[in-house]
């Protein structure tokens, strides 16, 4: 009994092109470039611009921008304004981060600062200068004049702001404590030559629970440095505070006149005193901080605005 074998079938020929494998390298390449650059556009946030008077240690694609101590933007340029009169730095927010860009944002370079008021930017000697900033609540803007210094760590929203005028600034600095009876109530937020040049005007700012203490006759003077004097019973040294001694300071007080003189407006305009009168620390008026008075209130000023007489 014979056995037949039958043939094997015949091959299938496939009509699509064998892919070498030396292209599989690339192409996983390209996939996970691709991705990347998808993954960059969907997070990728508004860009703005920052003008700064100098944009020293500044540099694209190193410089970060952070808020609350995360990075949530870099610096893709950094060039000169057209007049010459300082930087114009480029930056791209992230997605999550595009509620910065707001009218009224604040934003500064972060440099090493040593002072009584304590260390900052101090780990920037060795990471490089980074910006900070502070969201506003204006509407949405894209172009904004940078400060010049790091401001005030205190809340610049609380309680009222007052202007005073004086003959001249003296060690005065943004920053510097107000003092009512050597207790610091407020700060002083900045400072700037009147329009005519002959006069400086310093804005400070009193915390809410001490405002009614600024009455509409209330006195202030420049308290800050040491005051030395010398008469026939002696010498007389006196200095406010340690911290008063080095960034300025201003103190104030109300007379305890009857009926009390009505609470200061936000915005009141006072002469800023270069000395005290021995009679004003004799005033003791009892003054209820809290609740506060019902002052006419005027629109806070920015931190960023200038200083306008009321």
């Amino acid at each position: 009994m014979t056995t037949s074998l039958s043939p094997p079938p015949p091959p299938r020929l496939s009509r699509l092109p064998a892919l070498p494998l030396v292209w599989i390298v690339p192409i996983v390449a390209l996939a996970v470039g691709g991705w990347m650059v998808f993954r960059e556009f969907r997070n990728r946030g508004p860009e703005i611009t920052i003008e700064f008077a100098d944009g020293k240690g500044v540099e694209p694609r190193k410089t970060t921008l952070d808020y609350l101590g995360v990075s949530v933007g870099t610096v893709t340029s950094v060039e000169l304004r057209e007049n010459l009169a300082g930087v114009k730095v480029t930056l791209r927010l992230d997605k999550n981060a595009a509620g910065l860009a707001r009218e009224g944002a604040q934003f500064w370079i972060v440099h090493p600062e040593i002072g009584l008021t304590g260390v900052r930017g101090i780990e920037t000697l060795l990471t490089g200068a980074r910006i900070n900033g502070r969201p506003g609540k204006g509407p949405p803007a894209t172009a904004f004049k940078g400060l010049d210094r790091s401001p005030s760590v205190e809340n610049v929203e609380e309680g009222r702001a007052f202007v005073l005028q004086s003959e001249r600034l003296g060690a005065i600095s943004p920053g510097a404590p107000v003092f009512y009876r050597e207790v610091k109530v407020g700060f002083v937020e900045t400072s700037k030559l009147d329009d005519d040049a002959a006069t400086v005007l310093i804005r400070i700012r009193v915390k809410t629970p001490f405002v009614n203490l600024v009455r509409t006759n209330t006195r202030f003077w420049n308290s800050g440095g040491v005051s030395f004097k010398m008469n026939l019973l002696g010498a007389e040294l006196k200095s406010t505070s340690l911290e008063s001694l080095f960034s300025g300071g201003i103190a104030f007080a109300t007379p305890d006149l009857a009926p009390l003189a009505p609470a200061a407006p936000d915005g009141t305009l006072f002469k800023l005193h270069q000395e005290m009168d021995k009679d004003w620390l004799k005033w003791q008026p009892r003054i209820r901080i809290d609740p506060p008075d019902e002052a006419p209130d005027a629109p806070a000023p920015s931190p960023l605005a200038p200083l306008v007489k009321p």
